[in-house]
């Protein structure tokens, strides 16, 4: 049976991936983004949601955990006005953010990562589907369009908690739904895992996503 390990803690993520019928296992990374980050010095928006990406997913990946299984690894940046967002972490930098997207747009872009941690050798290890020796990733990004925002909305979306651990400070599967306009692109890439890029990532390992559905009754 083929393993699909997330290595991420993000609720949203494996949500969506329950949602979607896709069979998975969540094994969480600790990496230090911010020490990655350091490491490889400024990148574009895009550039970095990759990076994030790709570092989980090898973390991960060198894991005992992880023999035998798929791993994909996932992280988004919000681009506005020319500057990456990450979290906010903090009411004040939330805020400050907030009023500033009110009425505008900016793009999410989401990096995925997959690594192919299956043996490639069938004798070695014949209780496991043969590897491809894939390390692939892509990025997929939507533009946001926010809609009016007043500052006590701001300030009780901000209160619930919310926006202080997302990139760019909303959610579009959450309350933070209540304030977007409109979407072009995926929306799937907004929540932080695009089904249809990781479709194409599993091609490149050659794995079909239908080998992850729930087996028929």
């Amino acid at each position: 049976m083929t393993r699909l390990i997330l290595a991420s803690q993000s609720p949203a993520r494996t949500k969506l991936l329950t949602e979607a019928g896709i069979r998975h296992e969540v094994l969480v990374s600790d990496v230090d983004e911010d020490a990655v980050q350091a490491r490889y010095g400024v990148t574009e928006p895009h550039d970095t949601a990759l990076l994030l990406a790709r570092a989980k997913a090898e973390a991960v990946a060198s894991l005992p955990e992880s023999e035998g299984a798929l791993v994909i690894g996932c992280d988004s940046v919000f681009e506005f006005e020319g500057e990456s967002h990450g979290k906010p972490y903090t009411p004040d930098i939330a805020r400050r953010r907030m009023l500033r997207m009110s009425g505008n747009k900016g793009v999410l872009h989401t990096g995925h990562w997959l690594v192919d941690c299956r043996d490639t050798e069938a004798d070695d290890a014949p209780e496991f589907s043969l590897g491809s020796g894939a390390t692939v990733g892509a990025v997929s990004s939507a533009e946001v369009h926010f809609m009016e925002m007043s500052g006590e909305e701001i300030d009780a979306y901000i209160a619930t908690g919310e926006p202080l651990h997302c990139a760019g400070s909303f959610t579009i599967d959450g309350l933070g739904g209540a304030f977007i306009r409109k979407i072009d692109g995926d929306p799937h890439a907004v929540v932080g895992l695009s089904i249809s890029t990781l479709r194409v990532l599993l091609g490149q390992a050659k794995v079909g996503i239908t080998e992850l559905w729930p087996a028929s009754p």
